[in-house]
């Protein structure tokens, strides 16, 4: 249930999120992800590396004002230092050993979503179906074959 449960999470956060209405949505997650790259100062686990790492996802934060792509780039990030908190032992949320753990699976489905544009279900549902038809469109008319003409056979 530890791997099962932050991907219900992530999922449960763009759901939640996704009644936001573009372009609040997006600059609102800009700011969730610069938060959640200031989690881990009040721990202190990796020093003066908590300040370096806080400072770059800010930047890539500011950045996500204006871009769903940087918002997933700072979730990716945030993902690569639960990690090194989890491997070090020295966990998001103190009196629980693997919430760093838990933050490293929730963080790429936040991210995934924001790479797709941080669109409401609605939206991402059209958006695949679109790609299905676009596909199909082209790959059926890569597999035709030209009829010839009729009137220009000489028969």
């Amino acid at each position: 249930m530890q791997y099962v449960a932050p991907i219900g999470v992530g999922l449960l956060y763009a759901l939640l999120m996704s009644l936001i209405r573009e372009p609040h949505r997006r600059r609102f997650n800009a700011v969730m992800v610069a938060g959640a790259g200031a989690a881990y100062l009040s721990g202190g686990g990796l020093g003066g590396w908590e300040f370096a790492f806080t400072a770059v996802i800010t930047y890539v934060a500011y950045r996500g004002l204006d871009s769903w792509t940087f918002i997933g780039v700072a979730w990716l990030l945030h993902t690569g230092w639960d990690i090194v908190h989890h491997i070090k032992g020295n966990p998001i949320i103190p009196f629980a050993h693997t919430s760093s753990l838990g933050c490293a699976i929730c963080d790429p489905v936040i991210a995934l979503w924001c790479f797709a544009g941080g669109r409401t279900p609605r939206e991402l549902v059209a958006f695949v179906r679109g790609a299905r038809e676009r596909k199909g469109a082209v790959a059926g008319e890569a597999g035709r074959v030209p009829e010839p003409d009729a009137g220009l056979s000489g028969a």
